[in-house]
């Protein structure tokens, strides 16, 4: 006679119910943090060495920029793109153009939410030691206001400015300078409310001037507000007759 049948044994290892819910919730939330993590990483890598956002906070360079616009400045210049005559540039203070300016009080957990993101590049750059200003003056470059027409000189050739604020003229100051090496001389387009090399110059070129090293980057788009969005071209043609300095 046969031995009866063992009876069915349960299956061990079945997840008890409400498990299979948990894991996809837990697995879609580890999943959000690795994407949330690596989108911040590239955030922080696009900022240090490509990209960085800023917010135009004065009327310096009008009407090219008013107050308000955020312009995206890329890091590639200079670098692998050399820096030209005409091109809008972020730099940091050299020392002594910006007076000292008390942070927003944000309150400890907002203030720490802004500085994180700004510090990662998901919010512009919007105050600290950041300037912008266009660059007129290239290394050994010999500047000039103003001829007898009044314009502005560079190597002997005068240059017609369309980006100058109107009712702006070329400089209110008189300055002739060559500019140093390893230094550019910047000017803002709204001549009459830019306290930029002109004003901190001594008359040679060499304390006005700023050093190469303090570029941030170019500015090459403004992206908002969106009704002003568009490329920062330089204006090529105002420079096209400028020869090469003849000083080193």
């Amino acid at each position: 006679m046969s031995a009866p049948a063992e009876p069915e044994q349960a299956d061990e290892m079945s997840p008890p119910p409400g498990a299979g819910a948990r894991g996809g919730i837990f697995a879609a939330f580890r999943e959000t943090v690795i994407v949330v993590a690596i989108a911040l990483a590239l955030s922080l890598l696009v900022k240090t060495f490509l990209l960085q956002a800023f917010f135009i906070p004065s009327q310096s360079m009008e009407n090219t920029l008013l107050i308000g616009d955020r312009v995206v400045v890329s890091k590639l210049t200079p670098g692998p793109f050399a820096v030209q005559r005409g091109d809008i540039i972020v730099f940091t203070d050299p020392g002594g153009w910006l007076q000292p300016t008390a942070a927003p009080n944000d309150g400890p957990v907002r203030g720490a939410v802004r500085a994180a993101l700004t510090f990662i590049g998901l919010l512009p750059t919007d105050s600290g030691n950041h300037l912008i200003k266009r660059v007129i003056g290239l290394p050994g470059d010999h500047v000039v206001c103003c001829d007898s027409a009044g314009q502005l000189s560079i190597n002997g050739v005068a240059i017609t400015e369309p980006y100058v604020y109107p009712g702006n003229v070329p400089s209110e100051r008189r300055f002739d300078i060559t500019v140093p090496p390893g230094r550019l001389w910047m000017m803002g387009d709204h001549r009459q409310e830019s306290e930029d090399s002109r004003y901190h110059d001594n008359g040679t070129g060499g304390t006005g001037s700023v050093p190469i090293s303090d570029v941030t980057g170019k500015a090459f788009v403004i992206v908002w507000p969106f009704d002003r969005a568009r490329l920062l071209s330089r204006p090529a043609a105002t420079f096209a007759k400028v020869p090469a300095p003849t000083s080193p």
